[in-house]
């Protein structure tokens, strides 16, 4: 699934980096959208270089439900070194970024 989020966004004309926050938890995140599915599938990056994959989708109630999972080294290590510094500015920054897609692969 992770390379399947790193495929698609790295093909997109515009990828937006976004920076999310939670209770105490803040993280960045790019997220691929199937609309027809309602489901969405996210690549998040929180603090000390903890990668997690999160599926969403709406349950029949029409609520969004959240799986997480952590990634494994192996799984990191098919994020694009590009893609891993901008998710990792984010982070820092606290402020999301809008970039070309080809810009994320290198």
């Amino acid at each position: 699934m992770v390379e399947k989020i790193v495929t698609e966004v790295v093909n997109k004309d515009t990828v937006e980096v976004h920076f999310e926050i939670q209770d105490d938890e803040q993280w960045s995140v790019i997220k691929v959208h199937v609309y027809e599915e309602d489901k969405e599938m996210a690549l998040r990056l929180l603090s000390e270089s903890r990668w997690v994959l999160q599926f969403g989708y709406y349950d029949d109630d029409d609520e969004f439900i959240e799986l997480l999972q952590p990634l494994t080294q192996p799984e990191i290590d098919l994020i694009p070194k590009g893609l891993q510094k901008v998710m990792q500015r984010v982070l820092v920054s606290e402020e999301g970024l809008r970039l070309p897609g080809n810009f994320l692969s290198r």
